[in-house]
């Protein structure tokens, strides 16, 4: 695990300080005093270095849904999820205090970008998923994934617009106002368009 976090660091320094694209895995491999095959065991593809937290942040998804009071809203949950985040900042998934440099590196790389799409449709798949295991109220597959794909668009959409704030004012805080203003919108539309549904909190 130290070895994997070594070179999840080393690859984060490089790809900020030279872009993404510029890097090579050979690179990563030397900076991290590894062998080339010892970040692929550890990352199947490039990608998987820049976004290393990726099941982190999926894991805390899921287990909000999960531990919910029963006959609660999910989306409410998660929508209170984006509240604790801000409030109990965690060191290992922080918003907006130094993830500026991050998302802009990101949004200058086209395979970063791609990457992030996917993983964002997998997200809604998988939580479309857990929607249905959860719903008592025989709710269809398509209100699962119409209700994953609209709360994961507000926390998406609230994300970005957050760091266009923080990269135009530099201003965490501001960003962070941002921030759960836009998911509160989406979770009040989100509970609109879901509701007499079991996402939409009545199964």
């Amino acid at each position: 695990m130290a070895t994997r976090q070594a070179i999840s660091d080393v690859a984060t320094r490089l790809f900020i300080e030279r872009g993404f694209d510029q890097v090579t895995i050979d690179e990563i491999a030397n900076a991290a005093d590894v062998g080339r095959m010892t970040v692929f065991n550890h990352f199947p593809r490039k990608e998987d270095m820049f976004f290393d937290r990726e099941e982190e942040a999926r894991a805390l998804a899921f287990e909000t849904v999960r531990s919910r009071p029963p006959g609660s809203s999910p989306i409410k949950a998660l929508g209170a999820l984006a509240h604790q985040m801000i409030e109990q900042p965690s060191e290992t998934l922080p918003l907006f205090e130094d993830t500026r440099v991050f998302v802009e590196t990101a949004q200058a790389s086209e395979t970063l970008k791609a990457r992030a799409r996917q993983m964002r449709d997998h997200f809604v798949q998988d939580l479309a998923a857990l929607l249905r295991q959860e719903s008592t109220g025989g709710d269809d597959e398509n209100t699962a994934f119409l209700a994953a794909a609209l709360i994961t668009s507000a926390w998406s959409t609230a994300f970005l617009r957050a760091h266009a704030e923080l990269s135009r004012t530099g201003d965490a805080h501001a960003a962070k106002r941002v921030f759960l203003r836009v998911v509160d919108l989406g979770v009040v539309g989100t509970l609109a368009a879901l509701e007499g549904t079991a996402p939409g909190g009545t199964g």
